[in-house]
């Protein structure tokens, strides 16, 4: 047995039964799906991510991935490559290809379901495979016919793709990249410089790595300017190749000088790449076109939303890893007065604060999963209208206001909640590499940080979602929800939930209002960080509200067949989970818009010798 639990049941939940999304199949552009197909495919999905991606998830914890100073070349465990060539090799990529490409098109909704499974069974592999459909995506979006032409290249033999924006002295601040592009008399171009922190940058699990870099152009009218405008999008492959049959031609001047030694994910080389030092590295422009921050962000938005559905499938798999070990492990005597001084030692999973754990576990799984699938609901509705000639602007703005809130508070909720929790119900087990927890917490930390930490996460919700238009898109959002107060107001079983949930968004919206009165950015900014997670803490209680109201009504209307006791039993956690979140974690919404309203500018005038 692997170490993934996976939850089909509450996946298929959410999206049938909760969002509904099987109410578009059938129609444009999705009209060859239906919901048995669906579910199929999300069982086999299931399957291949148990069966063939996570049985080598702790190879890269002991055989390290190495690196030949002489050759430059990266070798990882052979179990390792073996995986990502399968997955490269099957059916499930195709799904997040053009249907150009395949034929088929599939919503987002369910995509990002699948993609779940892989992400939570093996997640070194899911960080190099999943990103190739995406690049090839955007060559056949914006490429040349030679470019288009690489897009079929990749996906036929096997290619993998990286996205190259960091350097050694920029960090964060992609805009004082210093990765030179020079134009050549064939139309090519020579890049020269240095990039830090790239992802499977270099391995020995493909025959070639298609990187795309941000360079800036020198020596060309209108480009190369200053800042994150003036950076162009490059596509340069590990080796050169025929641009139509794809046969290697050798080395590109593109070298891994280093591996970074990490706390985890060791099993993804994540690497130092220099370019043009040995020899000149090739690339083209995307597209001809010098358009490389926005055609940049393509890819980066999908990245982000992905970084927080890999933290949630890890939250949910170390979750159902403790649950199982709760239930199996016996020790320590009831509570209570009246029990007897030689009782039998129970499961633990019997006792209150294993409880407590185990349900706030679930609850943030949960919770995080369906702010995930919701989020790519509002992409369901973005691919009708476009097909319809049309825009769904209220989808594109909630969209744009929850991918920050998805990668902020889906990784940062994840990391606490697996090591405060799903660890600790292992007791000093969970310490040991015995069992898959210690790596699920340092795996996961990564999360927090790359693709932009949780402070530009809050920061990008603060300056483009509330303040560029003026809360407006965050407003609409906000009164959904206020409509769930209502309905929740008359179903008995939740009437109490209603409350704290109307509480918890009064609290949200003041501090929404707070800060976007406030006449200093920097003084806003303090609070950006816990706004973010105040928002990612409301929409997930409402979003848990809501699956337990379905779950009230499917259980007090049962057909008269009635129902498995297993789907009772799921039912029934549903509207558990719904109440404890909203009893437990929503209050805390009130204590939030507190610090935020305390706070000051004393600590920005606070002198650094301070600190």
């Amino acid at each position: 047995m692997t170490h993934y639990r996976s939850d089909r049941w509450q996946t298929e939940f959410l999206l049938f039964d909760v969002f509904q999304t099987s109410a578009v199949y059938g129609r444009r552009p999705y009209t060859e799906l239906d919901e048995p197909t669906a579910r199929e495919a999300l069982a086999e999905a299931e399957r291949f991510a148990r069966t063939r991606l996570a049985p080598s998830f702790a190879a890269g914890e002991r055989i390290p991935v190495r690196l030949d100073p002489a050759t430059h070349e990266v070798s990882v465990p052979a179990e390792l490559a073996v995986a990502i060539q399968d997955h490269l090799a099957s059916d499930w990529l195709r799904l997040d290809l053009p249907a150009d490409m395949t034929g088929i098109h599939v919503p987002p909704s369910l995509r990002w379901a699948v993609t779940e499974f892989a992400l939570g069974a093996n997640p070194a592999v899911a960080m190099c495979t999943q990103l190739v459909p995406q690049v090839a995506s955007l060559l056949r979006r914006h490429g040349t016919p030679d470019q288009r032409r690489l897009a079929e290249l990749i996906t036929e033999r096997g290619w993998t793709v990286t996205m190259v924006l960091t350097e050694p002295d920029a960090g964060s601040d992609v805009g004082a990249a210093r990765c030179r592009a020079v134009l050549q008399p064939d139309g090519t171009w020579h890049l020269s410089g240095t990039k830090r922190f790239i992802t499977w940058a270099e391995h020995d699990a493909s025959e070639n790595v298609v990187h795309l870099v941000l360079a800036r152009p020198v020596g060309v009218p209108d480009a190369g300017g200053p800042g994150t405008q003036g950076l162009s999008l490059f596509v340069v492959p590990s080796h050169l190749h025929d641009p139509q049959t794809g046969e290697l031609r050798g080395r590109n001047g593109v070298v891994a000088t280093s591996l970074e030694h990490k706390m985890g994910v060791v099993a993804t080389p994540t690497c130092e790449l220099v370019f043009g030092a040995e020899k000149p590295a090739v690339g083209t422009l995307l597209g001809d076109t010098h358009a490389g921050i926005r055609q940049m962000f393509e890819i980066i938005t999908y990245v982000r939303m992905m970084v927080g559905l890999k933290a949630i499938a890890t939250l949910a798999s170390g979750y159902r890893n403790a649950l199982e070990y709760a239930d199996s492990r016996q020790q320590g005597r009831p509570l209570g007065s009246n029990v007897p001084a030689d009782a039998a030692p129970v499961r633990i999973s019997q006792h209150p604060d294993v409880r407590r754990s185990l349900l706030t576990q679930k609850a943030y799984a949960e919770g995080g999963r369906a702010l995930v699938l919701y989020t790519a609901t509002l992409l369901d509705r973005i691919e009708i209208a476009t097909v319809e000639g049309r825009r769904d602007v209220d989808a594109e703005q909630r969209h744009r206001v929850l991918l920050p809130v998805v990668k902020g508070w889906c990784s940062e909720t994840a990391w606490r909640v697996l090591g405060a929790e799903s660890l600790q119900v292992f007791g000093g087990s969970g310490y040991l590499r015995d069992y898959p927890l210690e790596q699920y917490f340092r795996d996961t930390k990564i999360d927090t940080i790359y693709e932009g930490t949780t402070g530009i996460q809050g920061l990008d919700l603060l300056q483009r979602r509330l303040l560029r238009d003026d809360g407006c898109a965050l407003r609409g959002l906000l009164e959904d929800v206020r409509g769930t107060v209502a309905d929740l107001a008359r179903t008995a079983a939740l009437k109490p939930e209603s409350a704290l949930l109307d509480d918890g968004l009064r609290a949200v919206e003041a501090a929404v209002d707070w800060a976007r009165q406030q006449e200093i950015l920097p003084l806003a900014a303090l609070g950006a960080t816990r706004l973010l997670l105040a928002a990612g803490d409301l929409i997930t209680g409402w979003l848990l509200l809501r699956a337990a109201a379905v779950a009230v009504e499917q259980l007090e209307h049962a057909p008269p067949t009635g129902m498995t006791q297993e789907t009772v039993d799921r039912l029934t956690g549903t509207v558990a989970v719904g109440r404890w979140y909203a009893r437990q974690v929503l209050p805390r919404l009130a204590s939030a818009l507190t610090s935020i309203r305390l706070l000051s500018d004393e600590v920005l005038d606070l002198p650094t010798a301070a600190f």
